[in-house]
């Protein structure tokens, strides 16, 4: 909105700069993907239900489209690694195993469309890919984003293994412009940064921006809450790197939710969600969406989170406070002067009853915010800026809220007005 945009100049926000301009991803991929879940299983003998085959791809294509993961934005069918055969075919071209994948990969794509889905695939810029299967050598670049687009692919995830930083620094623009070229939108997601580890001056997040809607800047997931963590404490500790580099068509990605998995508590799947949403991070679940249980689903599928997730805006948030006590808290600017809080208890005790006000994270003095509760749905009732409020939080766990104001304050415009642009993130003004 104008009115979110002027603030933003005002206050010297980083603002989104402008990316590859395929139009594409202008809110975080929402979707499912197979590789934390399903990895490189290619025994179909011996596990035909879990292999990466074209089975397991249109299994998990109906359940999205009849268990009311589309309706709300997931559309993307993501094939990761291992489907290839294992050399290219006589005229050079990527060629899908098959015996996993009878039908081809534009059948499979077909089946995709015609649920009103998109597929994902698959390709790694060195020798091989990490498990081992044909790579996408810098020759190869042009013909196999013809090949992708030809098959009827909507995302492209490039991947770096067995490849140079020279070749990394090549091949990874090199594919932007040839997918570009085939003229199918085709989103790209690019692992250029975890392979350069991350941060300046190895990574130029600028250049990023321009080439790829959303990239993978550090360690895969694994299904653990040590590794939620660990992704957590980089984005976080890294974040006035990262968090100016997001924006609508370029997204940094934390990697997978693995929510529904083995690995989580209910609290520490509630946590990756919020704190997943707060980054304006892409939703691609790895999880049997065959047989997941009514408690993940109804986290994956909390409409305000979505919609949170999906702002708009896409400005990435930002960890504002970090307690003596373990508590963190998140803040993420949302469109028409909204924001998302997220609190989170890095506890194993019990749980802890934190008290704050919005004055203390910094928002407008005199404003008036109606509350709700992102997981409970409930609307908390109205806050003043000056009122002190308690939440109480589980172990390892968040409580998340929504806020709308409802009273903005004329001198608001005053103070936005003699702000220097610096540092400073003043959030709620947005």
């Amino acid at each position: 909105s104008g009115l979110a945009l002027a603030l933003a100049l005002a206050l010297g926000l980083a603002l989104p700069s402008l990316a590859l301009e395929n139009g594409l991803a202008r809110t975080p991929p929402m979707g499912w993907m197979s590789w934390e879940r399903f990895r490189c299983d290619v025994d179909c003998q011996a596990d035909p239900r879990n292999c990466i085959s074209e089975q397991l791809f249109m299994e998990m294509a109906d359940r999205l489209a009849e268990d009311g993961w589309r309706e709300l934005g997931y559309e993307y069918i993501n094939i990761d690694d291992c489907w290839s055969a294992k050399q290219r075919d006589a005229a050079g071209q990527l060629a899908p195993d098959p015996k996993r994948f009878p039908s081809g990969i534009k059948a499979l794509a077909d089946y995709v469309h015609a649920r009103g889905l998109k597929l994902g695939i698959y390709a790694d810029l060195g020798i091989f890919t990490c498990g081992g299967y044909p790579g996408t050598m810098l020759e190869h670049v042009k013909q196999d984003a013809q090949t992708f687009a030809a098959w009827g692919v909507d995302m492209l995830k490039l991947d770096g293994c067995y490849s140079s930083a020279e070749e990394q620094a090549k091949g990874y623009p090199e594919m932007a412009r040839a997918l570009n070229a085939t003229g199918r939108p085709i989103v790209y997601s690019c692992s250029w940064p975890a392979y350069q580890g991350g941060l300046p001056p190895k990574v130029n997040y600028t250049i990023l921006a321009e080439i790829c809607n959303l990239w993978r800047n550090y360690d895969d997931i694994q299904d653990s809450w040590d590794s939620v963590l660990s992704i957590v404490d980089w984005f976080f500790t890294n974040q006035d790197v990262l968090q100016p580099a997001a924006g609508p068509g370029h997204w940094n990605d934390p990697d997978m939710l693995i929510i529904g998995n083995f690995g989580l508590s209910y609290e520490q799947s509630r946590s990756q969600m919020a704190l997943w949403t707060v980054m304006a991070a892409p939703l691609l679940m790895s999880t049997d969406l065959r047989t997941i249980s009514p408690s993940a689903k109804e986290i994956l599928q909390n409409r305000l989170m979505i919609q949170i997730n999906q702002d708009p805006l896409g400005i990435q948030g930002r960890r504002i406070v970090k307690e003596k006590s373990h508590i963190e808290v998140f803040l993420r600017p949302l469109s028409q002067a909204a924001s998302a809080l997220v609190f989170f208890s890095r506890r194993a005790d019990m749980p802890f009853r934190y008290t704050t006000s919005l004055a203390k994270l910094h928002f407008p003095e005199d404003a008036v915010y109606e509350v709700q509760d992102v997981y409970a749905g409930k609307i908390v009732g109205a806050l003043k800026t000056a009122d002190n409020f308690t939440v109480v939080i589980n172990p390892s766990g968040v409580v998340m809220w929504y806020l709308r104001p409802v009273a903005i304050p004329l001198q608001l415009w005053h103070a936005v007005r003699q702000q220097a642009p610096g540092k400073g993130f003043h959030p709620a003004l947005l």
